[in-house]
């Protein structure tokens, strides 16, 4: 997936080469090189600070959808990139040129001065450093991994922190149990800081208010405080002083009204006046969130498949919470026009592969295994056994080329193609016509 002609290029070669690509939590090395750059994290707009296993993307982009659209200057951290590096950084609403990334990346390896760090953590001490010198009205902060000890931690004043759905990923990292990971996941709670948190099961929310009551942080708990649902073709946000009428979410399934209603009361937290009825419904019926159940319409594989009267999805969830988010949406549309389901199914060695492939067990889908650029990739014949001992028919495949090809000839109607964000990313690196922007 690397293009070595973007100018950013070198930089992030030497960093990858000179700091380590494992995941090291620790917040000394983040502070340290913070100071060496004058605490941009203290020189921010008000940021809204979001953790959580699944949803979080989704939520910041509708964040920055709403915000946008009331004509607020937005910055944007998140992680991973899908295509290019340059995605994980927006600056007053455009992504970062490719020439400011590779200055501010030299500046933030000259402050460190060859002192150890990770490469997740000098590239979100860039975001922030870019994020300090150029004038915006709001700061959306994504966390890397877990919140205790991640990078984005350093934020120590948020205007608002909200956590998405806890569940289980990231376990080498995280731990072994819900309770752990939620306790990793609330870390980001601060002193007084309110905090919007979506629908937990029982084991996470307890460990949230427990944290909470803590750092004295004022909770909104969706489906205590506030509430958001859909109703006919509608989604209702209820707070604690008013009912919001607003369109259903761009963003397709069922899970997308809670992440919407997220984003709705996180940002009326803000408290600010430009944030009308009329930017919330703007907002939430344009967001766009590639490799998040989205249609293809372009590109190679999306003009082999319309050839082949074939619709083509694509989604990066990876764990067994997204796959059951994934699989729910998935027959909603089913049960509208009836057509069967193909999954195109890439994922990383260290993901729970049977739990993700459980929850397709009631649609039955013909399933191809591939694998993808990452050295970390299950091989496509593992991954195949996996869905097999799982009840699923299951092929192995050398490539996703091989395995579209494959779907096609079969007559596959609807195709989803799934399981990693690696895997979307080479999808959507194949032509610059999908390239997120």
């Amino acid at each position: 997936m690397s293009d070595h002609l973007r100018p950013h290029d070198a930089a992030l070669e030497r960093l990858r080469a000179l700091h380590p690509l494992r995941i090291d939590l620790s917040l000394d090395r983040m502070l340290r090189l913070c100071a060496a750059l004058g605490n941009p994290q203290d020189h921010l707009p008000p940021v809204i600070h979001v953790a959580g296993t699944n949803g979080k993307g989704s939520t910041v982009a509708t964040l920055r959808a709403i915000a946008e659209a009331a004509g607020l200057k937005v910055h944007v951290f998140t992680s991973p990139h899908l295509v290019r590096f340059v995605e994980r950084i927006r600056l007053a609403g455009d992504l970062i040129t490719e020439e400011h990334l590779a200055r501010v990346l030299e500046r933030v390896e000259a402050a460190n001065a060859g002192l150890p760090i990770t490469f997740f953590e000098i590239t979100a001490a860039a975001a922030l450093a870019a994020f300090a010198e150029v004038p915006a009205d709001l700061c959306i902060i994504e966390v890397g991994l877990g919140g205790v000890l991640d990078a984005t931690n350093v934020v120590t004043r948020p205007a608002v922190c909200v956590i998405t759905p806890v569940d289980m990923d990231h376990r080498e990292f995280l731990g072994d149990t819900i309770a752990q990971i939620a306790t990793e996941k609330a870390g980001i709670l601060k002193p007084g800081v309110p905090a919007i948190i979506a629908r937990q099961n029982d084991e996470a929310m307890a460990v949230i208010e427990r944290t909470a009551t803590k750092t004295r942080s004022p909770l909104t708990i969706l489906g205590q405080q506030a509430d958001g649902w859909r109703d006919q073709d509608r989604l209702l946000v209820q707070t604690e002083t008013a009912l919001h009428d607003l369109p259903l979410p761009s963003l397709f399934g069922a899970h997308q009204i809670g992440n919407a209603a997220l984003a709705v009361l996180a940002i009326l937290t803000l408290k600010d006046a430009r944030i009308t009825e009329a930017a919330l419904a703007k907002g939430v019926s344009s967001v766009v969130w590639p490799a998040r159940f989205q249609r293809l319409t372009s590109g190679p594989l999306a003009e082999q498949a319309a050839k082949a009267g074939s619709d083509l999805w694509l989604d990066g969830g990876h764990n067994p919470h997204a796959a059951r988010a994934l699989a729910t949406a998935l027959s909603e549309l089913q049960a509208r026009d009836g057509r069967p389901l193909t999954l195109i199914c890439g994922m990383l060695g260290n993901k729970d592969a049977a739990g993700f492939f459980e929850a397709f067990a009631s649609l039955g889908p013909k399933i191809f295994t591939v694998g993808f650029d990452a050295d970390a990739a299950a091989s496509p014949v593992a991954l195949a056994q996996v869905a097999t001992e799982a009840g699923l028919s299951a092929k192995a495949c050398g490539d996703i080329h091989q395995a579209l090809d494959l779907a096609l000839s079969e007559g596959a109607p609807r195709v989803m193609i799934c399981g990693s964000l690696y895997l979307a990313g080479e999808v959507l690196g194949l032509d610059p016509s999908t390239w997120p922007n």
